[in-house]
């Protein structure tokens, strides 16, 4: 198990949040799309039950510009 793994929905959208993301409009599927207020940027997010497995997770903040370790510490 990976450090980035065993995230919830929830929790990414939280820390997402704090780093001044904000959901923008549903995307395909259980997907959502959430933009940076300030810079433009989006990042599309799976709105599941389960974890997010720990690529997507990279992905997501890779696509975000938040590096892991930011990430880990909010």
């Amino acid at each position: 198990m990976g450090r980035l793994s065993g995230f919830k929905y929830r929790d990414v959208a939280r820390r997402l949040r704090g780093f001044g993301f904000a959901f923008d409009r549903h995307g395909p599927g259980s997907h959502e799309v959430w933009r940076h207020a300030r810079t433009g940027r989006k990042v599309t997010i799976p709105h599941h039950a389960r974890d997010l497995a720990e690529g997507t997770l990279r992905a997501i903040l890779r696509e975000a510009g938040i590096s892991v370790e930011d990430f880990l510490e909010t």
